[in-house]
């Protein structure tokens, strides 16, 4: 039955977002025990024992109230510990605010610093939640390609996202290691863009949830090595990749203490904070992780090395194992359209991998897997890719 009120419309805003590609793919199987499914950001691994055990005490303890909006203080000095350990800086507890995950972070971020008329700068091929949430606010999404050479090697032109920014840039929204590249920024260019920012007054929020997971070094260049305290920079990370808690939907934001009092405003107006039993396993986690993340690291080498063999035989295959991140990104020769072949993948022939275009225009030809699965899923999964390409 037809009602008989007039709705208010929808934002125009929100109508223009698109359904994100990889969940137009996974939707198409996710019930399917017979897919390998490879489309999403996270490993087979369920989080560790002791990290579950910490949230189930702290539930036995009766820790379910409301709780400080910018995190429980003794979770916030753990990551400003663990922050300034890892880069050998001083980060000010007050500098850290807890966030219900590293995309409520960005959210929160883009309604912060982001308006209608303004524009954010992309480095693409990248994951598209944080464009979909500037465009959320009114903001217009300038993208920056980088350049793919013929191995499959990754590289930015930055004279080219300098170019992008006119008056009206409000922030350039750096992904390193990249989603789904594998792609690093060196500190030069870091510091480059750092030094642009500050002249022209432009945010900088640097997505560097995957920096942990490098195979040439312990850690990725951080903003945070060279960045003043109040400089406009916000680096986001998360529990999610490291320490295999994907589900949990946590993460912190490091920023200027400028931001502080109204990040805790949005944290209210969002979310009223991140329950206070997840936050005392997330104390655990990185207190007593560091296990847990190297295993993390090896296991996502191995299948980063058995996904490279396989990929490295096929004959239409053009790619180069990546130095950071869990993802292989691959170009298909003669292939047109990725979304209808990775739909086609994932009905056909059981294999989920992402569509290269659900990262960008500049994605097209490409897929996306990740690899942080045990060598037999790999392995399986490359079987059946090279039996779809050889039937293309």
């Amino acid at each position: 039955m037809e009602s008989p009120f007039k709705l208010a419309p929808i934002r125009p805003e929100v109508l223009a977002i698109e359904t994100q590609q990889i969940m137009q793919v996974s939707t198409l199987a996710m019930d399917d025990p017979d897919v390998i499914a490879m489309w999403y950001g996270e490993s087979d691994v369920t989080t560790p024992a002791f990290i579950c055990d910490a949230a189930s005490e702290a539930l036995r303890r009766g820790q379910t109230f409301y709780t400080h909006k910018w995190g429980i203080p003794k979770l916030r000095e753990t990551l400003a510990t663990y922050t300034g350990g890892l880069y050998g800086v001083d980060i000010a507890t007050d500098r850290v605010t807890v966030t219900s995950s590293g995309m409520t972070g960005i959210m929160m971020l883009m309604q912060a610093l982001v308006g209608a008329g303004d524009n954010i700068l992309l480095i693409d091929p990248i994951w598209p939640n944080g464009g979909s949430a500037a465009q959320v606010m009114g903001g217009e999404v300038r993208r920056v390609s980088l350049e793919a050479n013929r191995q499959g090697d990754w590289h930015l032109h930055l004279e080219k996202l300098i170019a992008a920014a006119d008056d009206r840039t409000r922030m350039i929204f750096v992904n390193s290691p990249g989603n789904p590249t594998g792609w690093m920024m060196e500190s030069d260019q870091q510091k480059a863009i750092l030094d642009f920012c500050r002249a022209r007054g432009i945010w900088i929020v640097a997505d560097e949830v995957y920096g942990r997971l490098v195979y040439d070094r312990r850690v990725a260049p951080s903003f945070l090595e060279i960045a003043e305290p109040d400089d406009p920079i916000v680096v986001v990370n998360s529990f999610s990749k490291s320490w295999a808690m994907t589900g949990w939907r946590m993460g912190w934001l490091t920023h200027p203490v400028s931001l502080t009092e109204k990040i805790g405003d949005l944290v209210e107006y969002n979310t009223s904070g991140t329950p206070e039993f997840l936050q005392e396993a997330g104390i655990v986690a990185v207190r007593d992780g560091e296990d847990t993340v190297a295993a993390m690291v090896e296991r996502c080498r191995a299948g980063r090395d058995t996904a490279s063999q396989r990929l490295s035989a096929m004959p239409r295959v053009i790619y180069s194992p990546p130095a950071a991140a869990f993802y292989a990104f691959f170009k298909v020769d003669g292939m047109e359209n990725s979304l209808n072949f990775a739909k086609r993948l994932a009905t056909e022939f059981k294999v989920g991998v992402a569509p290269g275009t659900a990262f960008g225009p500049s994605g097209e030809g490409w897929l996306r897997l990740c690899f942080a699965q045990s060598p037999e899923r790999i392995d399986e999964a490359m079987s059946r890719l090279e039996r779809a390409l050889a039937e293309a």
